[in-house]
């Protein structure tokens, strides 16, 4: 059995997990460097900003967290004005938001390497390493629906379920229509612009639940999002409109050139498994089983054996009523081959 390791942080600023580096993590040394870590607003966020902010302590990093800081915008600027240090961003958004270029490349090396070069050169920020999975925008059905068309959407038979069906809905999240990166792309590809009258713009999580309960014919989704399979939702196939969205770590170039060695070596620890079914499973846990990101973050990083965490030596739930008050059961653990499997062990 394995014990769960001791909470991170609440998902704002502070919290520490207490762990100690082991493995590629034990030689990354970033004694005496003070990293402000920050992420955005939505669940895969979280869990990158918890991993970064712990993988930096394990270091030896005093770290100070602003998880869930806000949108894309928001964090952005948080890192350009130096509020932050240090977060997770996606090599598609760098490209077409940040430094509004067009044609972006479908080669996700290739992507990542352009983004680095201009956005250092041009704003002092390094985009340090990248994972593997792609959190590319889609669309995703209900189950209703998808039954009725007889298996997935493609993207072309989604513009002709909407222009045959005008009181069809699409719902996104508020930044979606306009972003470049966005809608756009999709209006583009299939050549049908859809209606304000056909536009329904809601919270990230209605989305999803709106969309299993029909009230959403179709739902504007992040691919490795959990609650697509969680909630039995079908992703509308996408023939490769979509910008690639791999992560990299972005660093202020000052705090980067204080330990660059450390910085590359974290960066190929925690991103190098993060492959698709991996994130998608850690986003399952917070999205869909209600975990904590931070706790899912920290057994990310022990499952891969790069922090001891902070256990607490107990293998068993306490045996009456008293000694279980204030005690909680379960952790996911993720191992290195991305297969998941549900232990229960017991924290306070």
């Amino acid at each position: 059995m394995l014990p769960m390791a001791a909470c991170g942080g609440d998902g704002d600023s502070g919290g520490s997990s207490g762990g100690t580096a082991e493995g590629a993590l034990a030689d990354a040394d970033l004694s005496g460097v003070s990293i402000t870590v920050g992420s955005k607003d939505f669940d895969e966020q979280k869990v990158l900003g918890n991993i970064l902010a712990d993988a930096y302590e394990a270091a030896g990093a005093k770290v100070d967290r602003k998880i869930d800081l806000g949108g894309t915008n928001v964090v952005r600027k948080a890192l350009l004005s130096g509020d932050i240090d240090s977060y997770a961003e996606y090599n598609g958004t760098g490209w077409a938001e940040h430094l509004k270029q067009e044609d972006p490349s479908d080669n996700g090396e290739e992507l990542t390497e352009k983004v680095r070069k201009m956005d250092l050169e041009e704003n002092d920020i390094v985009w340090v390493g990248r994972a593997p999975f792609n959190n590319t925008y889609g669309f995703v059905t209900g189950p209703d629906l998808t039954k009725k068309n007889g298996g997935p959407f493609t993207f072309d038979s989604m513009a002709k379920y909407l222009k045959e069906n005008p009181d069809a809905k699409v719902c996104m999240e508020a930044e979606f229509p306009s972003r470049s990166d966005g809608l756009v792309l999709w209006e583009e590809a299939t050549g049908y612009k859809i209606p304000k009258s056909q536009q329904e713009i809601l919270d990230t999580g209605l989305i999803y639940t709106e969309t299993k309960d029909g009230n959403c014919d179709f739902g504007e989704s992040y691919t490795t999002d959990g609650r697509i399979s969680g909630l039995g939702l079908t992703l509308v196939e996408d023939p490769g409109v979509m910008i690639i969205y791999n992560i990299s770590i972005n660093v202020r170039k000052d705090v980067y050139e204080e330990a660059p060695e450390a910085f590359d070596t974290i960066a190929e620890a925690v991103l190098a498994p993060l492959d698709q079914k991996t994130m998608t499973a850690l986003n399952n846990s917070v999205s869909t089983e209600g975990e904590d990101p931070a706790d899912v973050a920290e057994q990310y990083l022990v499952d891969q054996g790069l922090i001891k965490g902070s256990p607490l030596g107990l293998s068993a739930p306490p045996t009456s009523r008293e000694s279980s008050a204030g005690w909680v059961k379960a952790s996911t653990v993720f191992s290195s081959s991305s297969q998941r499997t549900q232990t229960i062990s017991w924290r306070r």
